[in-house]
Order: C-alpha cells, then sequence, then structure tokens
C-alpha cells in the first residue's frame, strides 16, 4: 500500500512539474494558430444586416480612368444624404483627395451635412484626447482613430488581424461610438471579451465569411444605378479595394494571404462584434493551469500504465477528444478553451515521461532477472538435492528392507511384539520406497527429461500385475477386489509408467476404503478408446475438491489426519496418462465412494510426444 501511494504521488508530481515549467510561457504563436483555426473551421456568424460598403474598386478607377474627384465625391455624398443613412464613415482622407478648392470647400459642405466622419487608421498621441484636425477646407468633418491592429511586436507576432482597439487612454475609438447607435453600451468592460493590453481596452473580431456584406461600387452610386433606399438608416463604410496596395488589406485568422480581405471589410467586422456582441472570450488563465494539469496527469499516468501503441493511441484520441470539445464550446458559446499549453503538456509528457518509465522498466527488468537468476539457482540446488537424497535413501532403505525380509523368514525366534514391530518396519518402509519414487518422478517432470519407452502390452496384464501388489493389503482389511476385464488389443504403452498409475489409483481406492467392503476394477473398449475403471466404497470426495485432486502435493482435508499419503500420487497419474494422449477423471458422492476412470487411445502410432498436444496442461507441467 505504501508503496502504491509512493507511485501516485510520483506521478503526481510529475503532472505539477509539468504544469508548473509550462506557466511561465505564453506560447502566443501556437495558442494563436489553434484560435485561427477554430474561427476557420467553425460555421461563420450572420451579419446584423446594419452594414453596406461602398468601396471605391478598380472597377470605379477603369470607368472614370482616374481617381474621383472632389466633385466626383461631392456628388457621391450628396445621394447618400438623401436616403438617410445612420452614419457614414470613409476610411480615405478627404483632404488627400483630388480637386480645386472651391471644388473641395463644396465636398467638405456636403461632407459636413451628411455628416461624413474620417476613421483614421492612428490613435492620438500619448496624453492627448483626439486627432489632430484635417486641414482647410475639412476642418468640420468629425475624424476618430480607427486603427488597424496587427499582431507584430505583441502576441503572436505573425502580422495577423485578430484584434481592435476599443478605447486607448479612455479615449473611445470609432467602432464602439459607432456601436453605440445601435446597443447603447459605453461602458467597454459591458461587452464580452474585453481584454486590457498597454493603454488601451481591446477585444477579438468575430469575422464573417468574406463577402458578406452587400457591396454598391462607388462608381455605380455616382451614375445613379443604385437604388438610394439600401443605404437608408445603414451605416455606410467607404474606402478602397483595387487590389492594388497591401496597406488596403489586412491577413485574419480565416486567410493568410496578403489580400485576403480589405481594411474596409475589416471594419464592419469589427461594428458587427460590437453591435451584436459576440466576440472570443478567453477562458482564464487559472482554467489554462488546471486544464493543463488534468491533461499532464492523464498523460502520465497513461504513460506508465499502458503498453507504447496502446498509450499512444489513447492520447491520441484524448487530444482529438479535447479539441473537438473546444471546437463545440466555441460555436456554442464563444468561449476559446485554451489550446496551447494542455497540447504542449500532452507531447511533453508523453516525451519526457517515456525515459522515466524506461528506467523504471530497466531496473524492474534487472530485479526480475536477477530474481530470475536466484530462483533458477535455486531450483537446480533443490533438484539436485531431491535426486541426491532420493538415490542416497535409496541405499539404506534397501539393505533395511532386505534385513527385514531375511529376519521375517525365521519368525519363531520373534515375540509378537517384535513380529509386529517388523511388519511396521517392512510397511513404513515399502511408503519410503513408494515416496522415494514419487519425487524421482516429478524431479523428472520438472527437469523436462520424462520420456516414453513404448512397447505393444495388454493393458490387463498391467493392470493385473498392479492388483497383485496390493491383493495382501486387501486382505488385511477384508477388502474383496473384483474384476471385470473384458480382452482387449495390445497397445503401445510405457508398461512401468501405466502400471505405477494403476498401482496409484488401486492403491487409494484399498486405502480409503473400509474394512468388509470392495473395490471394482474394470476394463473395456468403447470406441477407439481402452476404458479402464476403479471404484471404491470410500467415503467420497466432495465436489470442491474434485477440481483440485489431481493437484500437486494436494490431500484432502478429513484425510490429513486419518490417512498417510504425500498427494503426489494423482498427480502423477494424471501426467503419466496425458503423456499417453490420455484422459483420467474423477466421480464421487460424499459418503457414496469414488469412481476413477481412466482412458488410453488405441492408437498404434501416437505422436511421438502426445502430451505436447495438450497444450497449456502440458506447459503446466513442465514449468512446475
Amino acid at each position: 500500500m505504501k508503496y502504491k501511494w509512493m507511485t501516485h504521488l510520483i506521478r503526481f508530481s510529475i503532472a505539477v512539474g509539468i504544469t508548473a515549467l509550462l506557466s511561465p510561457f505564453q506560447l502566443d504563436l501556437l495558442e494563436s494558430a489553434t484560435y485561427d483555426y477554430l474561427q476557420r473551421f467553425s460555421p461563420k456568424p450572420d451579419t446584423s444586416g446594419q452594414i453596406v460598403l461602398l468601396p471605391i474598386s478598380h472597377k470605379t478607377l477603369e470607368a472614370l480612368q482616374r481617381e474621383p474627384e472632389a466633385l466626383d465625391w461631392a456628388l457621391v455624398l450628396k445621394k447618400l444624404e438623401e436616403a438617410k443613412p445612420r452614419q457614414t464613415v470613409t476610411l480615405i482622407n478627404p483632404s488627400t483627395v483630388h480637386g480645386s478648392f472651391d471644388d473641395l470647400s463644396v465636398m467638405a459642405g456636403i461632407a459636413t451635412q451628411l455628416p461624413l466622419i474620417f476613421g483614421e487608421n492612428d490613435l492620438p498621441k500619448t496624453g492627448m484626447n483626439q486627432l489632430n484636425p484635417l486641414p482647410a477646407p475639412f476642418e468640420p468633418v468629425e475624424i476618430l482613430p480607427a486603427p488597424k491592429t496587427a499582431d507584430r511586436a505583441v502576441m503572436a507576432k505573425d502580422g495577423v488581424t485578430r484584434r481592435m482597439i476599443l478605447s486607448y487612454e479612455g479615449n473611445l475609438t470609432l467602432q464602439p461610438r459607432l456601436a453605440k447607435t445601435f446597443n447603447g453600451i459605453s461602458k467597454m468592460s459591458d461587452y464580452s471579451g474585453v481584454f486590457s493590453l498597454l493603454d488601451s481596452e481591446q477585444l477579438r473580431i468575430r469575422y464573417r465569411t468574406p463577402g458578406s456584406y452587400p457591396k454598391y461600387e462607388f462608381v455605380d452610386v455616382l451614375e445613379g444605378r443604385v437604388d438610394p433606399k439600401v443605404f437608408e438608416n445603414k451605416t455606410v463604410f467607404i474606402g478602397r479595394d483595387t487590389l492594388e496596395a497591401a496597406g488596403d488589406y489586412v491577413t485574419t485568422p480565416l486567410s493568410k494571404d496578403l489580400l485576403a480581405l480589405s481594411a474596409l471589410e475589416m471594419q464592419a467586422n469589427s461594428l458587427d462584434t460590437l453591435i451584436k456582441d459576440d466576440a472570443p472570450i478567453f477562458l482564464p488563465d487559472w482554467v489554462r493551469l488546471v486544464l493543463t494539469f488534468l491533461i499532464s496527469i492523464l498523460t502520465v499516468y497513461v504513460v506508465m500504465s499502458l503498453r507504447p501503441t496502446e498509450g499512444l493511441l489513447l492520447l491520441g484520441l484524448s487530444a482529438m477528444t479535447y479539441i473537438l470539445a473546444a471546437w463545440t464550446l466555441f460555436n456554442l458559446t464563444g468561449w476559446v478553451m485554451p489550446l496551447a499549453h494542455p497540447l504542449v503538456a500532452l507531447f511533453i509528457g508523453y516525451y519526457f515521461v517515456i525515459p522515466y518509465r524506461l528506467i523504471v522498466e530497466n531496473r524492474k527488468s534487472w530485479e526480475y532477472y536477477q530474481k530470475n537468476r536466484l530462483l533458477t539457482q535455486v531450483e537446480e540446488l533443490k533438484s539436485n538435492f531431491m535426486r541426491m537424497m532420493s538415490h542416497d535413501l535409496k541405499t539404506p532403505l534397501a539393505r533395511i528392507q532386505g534385513m527385514t525380509e531375511l529376519i521375517g523368514k525365521d519368525r519363531s525366534s520373534l515375540s509378537e511384539q517384535q513380529s509386529e514391530a517388523l511388519d511396521r518396519i517392512t510397511e513404513s518402509s515399502h511408503e519410503l520406497t513408494e515416496f522415494i519414487g514419487s519425487i524421482l518422478s516429478l524431479s523428472r517432470i520438472e527437469s523436462k527429461d520424462m520420456k516414453l519407452d513404448r512397447h505393444s502390452r495388454d493393458v490387463n496384464q498391467i493392470l493385473k500385475q498392479a492388483i497383485r501388489k496390493f491383493e495382501h493389503t486387501a486382505h488385511k482389511k477384508n477388502i474383496r477386489i473384483h474384476t471385470e476385464l473384458e480382452p482387449l488389443f495390445s497397445v503401445k504403452v510405457d508398461a512401468s509408467l501405466l502400471e505405477t498409475v494403476f498401482c496409484n489409483i488401486i492403491e487409494n481406492a484399498i486405502k480409503y476404503s473400509p474394512e468388509d467392503s470392495q473395490v471394482l476394477i474394470s476394463s473395456e473398449e468403447i470406441g477407439d478408446q481402452v476404458v479402464i475403471q476403479v471404484a471404491d466404497q470410500g467415503p467420497g470426495i466432495s465436489q470442491n475438491e474434485l477440481q483440485t485432486i489431481f493437484e500437486r502435493f494436494y490431500r484432502g482435508e478429513q484425510l490429513r489426519q486419518t490417512t498417510l499419503g504425500n498427494g503426489l500420487g494423482l498427480y502423477l497419474a494424471r501426467y503419466f496418462v496425458e503423456l499417453h494422449n490420455g484422459s483420467i477423471e474423477a466421480e464421487s458422492v460424499l459418503g457414496s465412494g469414488s469412481t476413477f476412470t481412466i482412458k488410453l487411445p488405441i492408437d498404434l502410432n501416437p505422436p511421438a510426444h502426445p502430451a505436447d498436444q495438450k497444450g497449456e496442461r502440458h506447459a503446466e507441467y513442465t514449468s512446475l
């Protein structure tokens, strides 16, 4: 438990470290790039329907064969005055229009009556409340700051126009003054998405699809081809769109082309953003920190817990899900989730935590290697010890058996107590001999040195030899062994191993049966198998124990205290039977005895190593 908490603490600390490492970095370029993609691939909002554009385009220049002059302007402004627009804004400095002073004066008079507002691409000098007035005769024309912003020295520094300035040093610019006539908002803080930058209040522009605003050519209005009603109660922007001067255009989140969008249409988008109050809203910094930490801790746990391929796939799906969530949130609410820091955290978390995981896994591999090496040595020592002890025990045991047999030939000189002791010595030496044989067989199995020595034999003869070995034991308990052996064809088997199987099953049947009972042993051919059954009238085996009686060293709970045994007999029996490509199973009911059924194939040409076909079962034995 302590180690598990330590593991979680280390992973938590790594996530905190990644978050702390990234937090001082602004990552404006990446953040702006992801924001641009949100705008580009999101549905574009509708316009307010309150803005009309009046561009001086290449068509106007071609029709007039020159730039519009003062009298051309005067005539267009007169037509606009008659149409009664809500407000008229020119992005072209009236003082730059060509014409005589008298013509310019006529133009200035009409501009004052309209009235015409000049949106200057500039801000008042520091400490001044307004821009310098226009030269004569345009002094009465109102001039308001309408600067084009571009992320050159701040934020992304890529020259893209994403922002508009609402106020500078407390003085409103053109756009909020125009918007106030629609929404009545005078405090900039009442707009959504407002943020402070240097001495200004700004917000980000929500761009519509280029071409969303109605456009009417300057020359068409001049020559009377436009219905004046289209300007009625609308805000009219006049500006250049000739595709000749880069200064008349801006790059936007929707497109980075040099002539992506005219400044005229950019100003329309800016005003519409205020009218509809739908500026994108960036979530606060604390949200960015929380999301970065969550992505970091997810990345750390995935990298440390899953396989590399699975981890990479899951992190890729997580990144896609996060981006999809940001896209959905932006479309539904206009809120902009931070993408740069969480995605960079995912990248750093993956590529910097992987080496840590490799170090941990290499350390574990080294520990496993050392443990495996030690276990291998212990296993070899155990096997050598078992073989050595088994062989070394057999010699003195043989002497003991020889001496007891010699003494047992002449019992006349022995008292009844000595004769009884001699019988116990004989039984104990027999049990020890069987145990040593079992240990040797187990050692051969574990060393994978068990091979079959097949010869064609009558299974009934092998069965009878096994029965004869236990006739005396059965007679002592007054147990009758009843046999029903059908004639069988010879089968290629390892007689010694098969006899061991039969001996183990028959011995158990006699050992666990009560006195004055009987054991039934039968054999028959069924299909392509030889079936041998040994049934006793013992205490039976519970259903739970039937699943485990063939395991190594297993003995039933009730029999451990009353009957001697080592728990290897049935384990070896099953292994030897399956080595012959056969099977062994037990059926029993508590209080009604048990029946063991052995099935051997009649096939005279079984595979070279039948147990190999048992797959997992053989692998289980050979790995023990």
